[in-house]
């Protein structure tokens, strides 16, 4: 067996694991099904990783990274920000659809760590890393299309997850990828209606200023200007 540095091996036993859970299911991804599928032995999985709840972690940390990464990667230095929110999202639903089998393990991992006590945090991991990549993205926005979120962008960060989570789940049961990427598609749309110009924001916040003086307020300096007409409020 060739000797690999840690990091590499563990990246091997991780591909191995989705390997297996893919094809059989978390339950069937065991510590020895998982060293078969590797072609090493069990003290190897056993060295690179504590248990196999910590195996289960790194999973979850691998597929998420894995569907969000990439559109934000691919990102061009500037563009208006619907075009941007528009070509991620496509690109993201692209990814989503080539990869139905991890996508159920996704789900299957987060409903699995619901379950049990001793996995909690496989969850809890998936969606703090799904949020910190989805704010990346935001932050990635603001940069190439000079705009600020008229709303705090760990919201809206939220609320990308959520829909993304709905509208993939949904597709992974009754098949309807026109339906999927029309709803993440119309997402797109309302997303970008959050963005405010710099320009913009920054005059706003000046009136906001004054006002607060005036009123001796302590208040946040940005107002928030009226969602565009006909837009639903998804977010």
């Amino acid at each position: 067996m060739n000797r690999l540095p840690v990091a590499e091996r563990r990246e091997q036993l991780i591909e191995a694991a989705l390997n297996v859970a893919t094809r059989e299911g978390i339950d069937g991804a065991t510590v020895r099904a998982v060293a078969a599928e590797a072609g090493v032995s069990l003290g190897v999985v056993h060295y690179c990783f504590r248990d196999k709840d910590e195996l289960l972690r790194a999973m979850a940390h691998t597929i998420t990274e894995r569907n969000l990464g990439r559109g934000v990667a691919e990102m061009p230095e500037s563009a208006p920000v619907r075009d941007l929110v528009l070509g991620v999202l496509q690109e993201l639903w692209s990814n989503i659809r080539a990869t139905r089998g991890p996508q159920l393990l996704t789900y299957e991992l987060t409903t699995t760590s619901l379950r049990h006590a001793e996995l909690r945090q496989v969850g809890v991991d998936q969606y703090v890393v799904s949020w910190a990549a989805a704010e990346r993205f935001l932050e990635e926005v603001e940069r190439a299309a000079g705009v600020v979120w008229r709303v705090p962008r760990h919201i809206v960060a939220r609320s990308i997850i959520a829909t993304i989570d709905g509208f993939s789940l949904a597709w992974l049961v009754d098949g309807d990828e026109d339906a999927a990427y029309q709803g993440l598609r119309l997402f797109a749309e309302h997303l970008s209606t959050l963005a405010v110009p710099l320009d913009e924001a920054a005059l706003l916040g000046s009136a906001a200023d004054d006002e607060d003086e005036e009123r001796g307020a302590d208040v946040h300096p940005f107002v928030s200007p009226s969602v565009t007409s006909g837009v639903t409020a998804l977010a």
